[in-house]
């Protein structure tokens, strides 16, 4: 028996490989040289002439200096105040304190109160602190009234008193 020549296999095998073809093509488009999405490397195509030096990638940093050059102005470094609406500063000396005070001959006496925004608002007392730790207060009790001015630093402070019966002294603050 005689084989004949099936007239639908070579029609299967072209239609086999035009749709290799298509399923290959794309992948092999994405390693051309040229491609959409840039290149890599140099640039110039051109076969005569001069080459450039490639394009670097990085962008330049400035140099930091570690120290001023002599006769630069410096700035000095800034200290947090009460932020933006504060009455006075003193942000950073805002918290719970406690005041102990001796006079030459009244004695001694304890006092608490808060700094909030450069306010100093106490049991007896009342006054201000400035963004450098200055303050001056005041306050009255049973017909006595006294003044106070001294200086904030950190977590400690002290100053002197005045009152209106002559009696005068000294204070030390600590924050709780």
């Amino acid at each position: 028996m005689m084989l004949m020549p099936n007239p639908l296999r070579r029609p299967t095998r072209i239609a086999l490989l035009c749709a290799l073809a298509v399923a290959i093509g794309p992948a092999t488009a994405l390693a051309q040289s040229g491609s959409a999405g840039g290149s890599i490397g140099n640039d110039e195509k051109s076969v005569s002439g001069s080459r450039q030096a490639p394009r670097s990638v990085e962008t330049e940093k400035p140099v930091r200096r570690s120290k001023p050059e002599a006769g630069e102005p410096r700035r000095a470094a800034r200290k947090s105040g009460g932020g933006a609406g504060s009455a006075g500063g003193g942000g950073n000396f805002d918290g719970a304190w406690v005041a102990h005070s001796v006079g030459t001959t009244c004695g001694a006496a304890t006092e608490r109160f808060i700094i909030s925004s450069g306010r100093l608002s106490g049991e007896l007392s009342s006054g201000q602190v400035s963004p450098n730790g200055s303050t001056t207060s005041g306050g009255s009790a049973s017909g006595v009234s006294w003044n106070s001015s001294g200086r904030f630093s950190g977590r400690s402070g002290s100053g002197t008193f005045r009152r209106s019966d002559g009696c005068t002294g000294r204070w030390t603050a600590s924050k709780q």
